[in-house]
């Protein structure tokens, strides 16, 4: 899967909204993701309305790059009627990196941007997106066109494999 190699964060976008379509495309593929015990806790808030992303990027002292996005893709989590969990967070990352790999399938650029676990972060985001009992913010995805183009850089480091027990 070339997208594996060639996505890159970004951080700085072109003011052309993201199109409903790519928007669905991304929230299929991140609920394509595993899940322990297939409990799914994921739910999505799709911000696109200036005003709330500015209030969303006051959130954190890294979610900065929001305030020039098109578009926040806020990845929360359910905390009731889960039958793990303690896994939410492994559920969650799961889906935000499927997210991120079709945004850059879609020519889009995106960022993942943590808000979990810091409780004041998570706070201050739910507070701003209403959200009802049950539900905690995750992260924050800045989301759209890039304004210029990133090369990858390869991460691969050979000496972080082991291969002593392979036969």
């Amino acid at each position: 899967m070339e997208e594996i190699f060639s996505r890159v964060s970004v951080r700085e976008y072109l003011t052309k909204p993201v199109e409903k379509e790519k928007v669905e495309a991304m929230m299929r593929a991140a609920m394509a993701a595993p899940s322990a015990c297939n409990q799914q806790p994921w739910e999505f808030y799709v911000v696109n309305q200036p005003e709330v992303i500015q209030q969303l990027a006051s959130c954190s002292p890294f979610a900065k790059c929001l305030l020039n996005a098109p578009l926040a893709l806020v990845p929360c989590y359910r905390t009731e009627n889960l039958i793990c969990p303690e896994y939410h967070d492994i559920d969650l990352s799961a889906c935000v990196e499927n997210l991120l790999l079709e945004a850059h399938h879609l020519g889009l650029g995106a960022v993942w941007l943590g808000i979990a676990p810091l409780a004041e972060r998570m706070e201050k985001a739910k507070a701003v997106l209403h959200l009802p009992h049950g539900l905690e913010v995750f992260a924050f995805i800045a989301c759209g066109y890039p304004k210029e183009p990133r090369n990858p850089q390869n991460r691969y480091d050979a000496s972080r494999v082991h291969w002593d027990f392979f036969a």
